[in-house]
Formats: C-alpha cells, sequence, structure tokens
C-alpha cells in the first residue's frame, strides 16, 4: 500500500462516526447492509449516513453493490488487510524483528 492511501484511510477513520460505521460493517461480513438500515442503526439523516459512506468508499474501505432498489455497502477486506500489513510492515525492525 502506498503512504497516501495509508493516510487516506486513516484519515476516512478518524472521524467517531465513520469509524463506528466502518467496525459494524466489518461485524456484519459480506453481506453488508444497506443504507437506510445503517442510517437507522445510527440514528442518522440519509443525507448525512450518504456522506460518511461515500468518504469511506473513497478511501477504498469500503464496496457497494446494489441489490433491487436498495445499495449494499461491505467492508473492504482487501483492503483493511492492507493497511493493516502497512502499518505493521516495519514492526519491531529497530529490535531484531522480535515484538511482544
Amino acid at each position: 500500500m502506498k503512504t497516501k492511501n495509508a493516510v487516506s484511510a486513516l484519515s476516512a477513520l478518524a472521524q467517531e462516526s465513520r469509524l463506528d460505521i466502518f467496525r459494524l460493517l466489518v461485524r456484519k461480513g459480506e453481506a453488508g447492509m444497506a443504507a437506510g438500515e445503517l442510517a437507522g442503526q445510527f440514528s442518522m439523516p440519509a443525507p448525512t449516513m450518504s456522506f460518511h459512506l461515500k468518504e469511506l468508499s473513497n478511501a477504498g474501505l469500503i464496496a457497494s453493490r446494489r441489490e433491487g432498489r436498495s445499495i449494499i455497502y461491505a467492508a473492504n477486506y482487501g483492503q483493511m488487510q492492507e493497511l493493516l500489513g502497512f502499518l505493521m510492515e516495519n514492526c519491531c525492525a529497530d529490535n531484531g524483528g522480535k515484538c511482544e
């Protein structure tokens, strides 16, 4: 992962509502949730939820798909793993590679 992409992902998660939304979508797995369900879950107006989903989507952290009249959002586990790998790639390098 490039530093620019990591900064984008971390910036998207650096807002409490977006972090909560992302964590819920991670728990829901590949089934994901419809935008309306997410808005209801967080008692958030649809335009506000849409804004947060757009930010997470632009950062590559979530993906969407259409099912009938609904748009379903789910965590992008590949991007999440890349971000975690980026954060851990030099773990304990200065300690001879021995992390506790």
